[in-house]
C-alpha cells in the first residue's frame, strides 16, 4: 500500500484504533489549576482555498466543487467566530492553501490585476489577533511561477515569509515548509509534490530553533505520514522530533481537511485539522500554560474525528 492509498483508506476509515481525546501531553487537564494569568490561547485553521473571479473549476467531485464557491464567506464565518470567543486567542495559525491554485499566468499577473491573494489579504486582515501562515502545495504556482516567484509574491501581498518562528510567552511555534526540498524540485530527478521535504537549509534553522528547548509547536502543511523521514543520510524532520521529542509538544498539519489524530505515532501528539473550506467551525482551539509545557484541546470535544466538520465552541 503506497502512501496516497494508504492516505485515502486512512481518511475513509473510521474504526483504526486512533486516540482522539485531544489531551496527550496533559491528561489529566492540569491547566484547570494553573494560574489563569499563565493561561493563553491560539486559534488554529487550515486550508482555506481562497479564490478570485479567474478561477476555473470544476473540482474532483460535486462536494468539492460545491465547496469552492464558499471560501471566502467560511473563512470570515471562522474568522468572526474566533474574534468573538469569550477568552480571546493571542495569534491565529494558519497550515496553508491559504488560496487555491493559481492561473496559468505569470508574475505579472498578480502585480496587475486584484487576485486571490490580495482577497486573501484582506480577509485575514480583519482577524483581532495576528495572522501567522504555512505554505501549501495549492499556495504554489508551479510550473506557471516558480518556488521563488511564490515567496516573493506571498512577501508582497500576505506579508509571509517561506518559514519561521514565534517565541512568546515562553512557547516557541515553528512554521516549516515542506516544498523547499528535492521533491519539489522541477529540474530535478526527486521531483514528487506527493512527498514533502524540507531542504538542508530549512533543517539546519530548525535544529538551531529546536535546540533552544523551549515547549515547542511544529505547524506544516503535508501530515507528518507524507513527509519524507530522513533527506541527507539520517538528517531529516523526523529524526529532529524524535531528538527532541522533550520539547516538541504537539505536531500541526493540514492538507486532507477532515480531522484526523495520529497520537503519538511519530514521538510528539500530531493532529491533522480540517478545512474551513467545508466548514467553518472547522478550527482549533488551544490552552497553553506559560510556565510549563502543559497545553489542553480546548474545543476536542466539538470534533467529529475523520470529518470535515465540528460544532461550535
Amino acid at each position: 500500500m503506497n502512501r496516497r492509498t494508504f492516505s485515502r483508506y486512512l481518511l475513509g476509515s473510521t474504526a483504526i484504533g486512533l486516540a482522539t481525546t485531544g489531551y496527550a501531553k496533559a491528561p489529566k487537564d492540569s491547566l484547570h489549576s494553573i494560574d489563569s494569568h499563565r493561561r493563553f490561547r491560539i486559534g488554529v485553521i487550515a486550508d482555506t482555498h481562497i479564490i478570485d473571479p479567474y478561477y476555473k473549476g470544476p473540482e474532483d467531485s460535486a462536494e468539492d466543487t460545491e465547496s469552492m464557491g464558499h471560501t471566502a464567506e467560511r473563512l470570515i464565518a471562522a474568522r468572526e467566530h474566533v474574534n468573538h470567543l469569550v477568552s480571546p486567542v493571542d495569534h491565529v495559525f494558519h497550515l496553508g492553501d491559504v488560496v487555491h491554485d493559481s492561473p496559468t499566468m505569470g508574475l505579472s499577473f498578480y502585480q496587475q490585476n486584484r487576485t486571490r491573494l490580495d482577497i486573501a489579504a484582506d480577509l485575514f486582515a480583519g482577524f483581532h489577533a495576528p495572522v501567522h501562515l504555512a505554505l501549501g502545495n495549492h499556495d504554489y504556482g508551479l510550473p506557471h511561477l516558480s518556488r521563488e516567484e511564490t515567496h516573493w509574491l506571498f512577501a508582497q501581498k500576505l506579508k509571509t515569509r517561506p518559514y519561521s518562528s514565534l517565541d512568546y510567552r515562553g512557547w516557541k511555534f515553528i512554521v516549516l515548509n515542506n516544498f523547499l526540498g528535492a521533491s519539489w524540485d522541477v529540474r530535478g530527478t526527486a521531483y514528487d509534490q506527493g512527498v514533502g521535504t524540507l531542504g538542508c537549509e530549512q533543517l539546519e534553522w530548525l535544529e538551531a530553533e529546536l535546540s533552544q528547548r523551549l515547549p515547542t509547536i511544529v505547524l506544516v502543511h503535508y501530515p507528518l505520514w507524507l513527509i519524507q523521514d530522513k533527506e541527507f543520510a539520517s538528517f531529516g524532520l523526523h529524526p529532529l522530533l524524535r531528538k527532541y521529542a522533550d520539547s516538541v509538544q504537539l505536531v500541526l498539519s493540514g492538507h486532507w481537511h477532515k480531522w484526523v489524530d495520529f497520537a503519538r505515532t511519530y514521538g510528539p501528539q500530531h493532529y491533522v485539522v480540517a478545512s474551513t473550506r467545508y466548514d467553518p467551525h472547522a478550527m482549533m482551539v488551544l490552552e497553553l500554560d506559560s510556565g510549563s509545557a502543559l497545553w489542553r484541546f480546548a474545543n476536542a470535544s466539538c470534533i467529529d474525528w475523520s470529518t470535515h466538520f465540528a460544532r461550535a465552541f
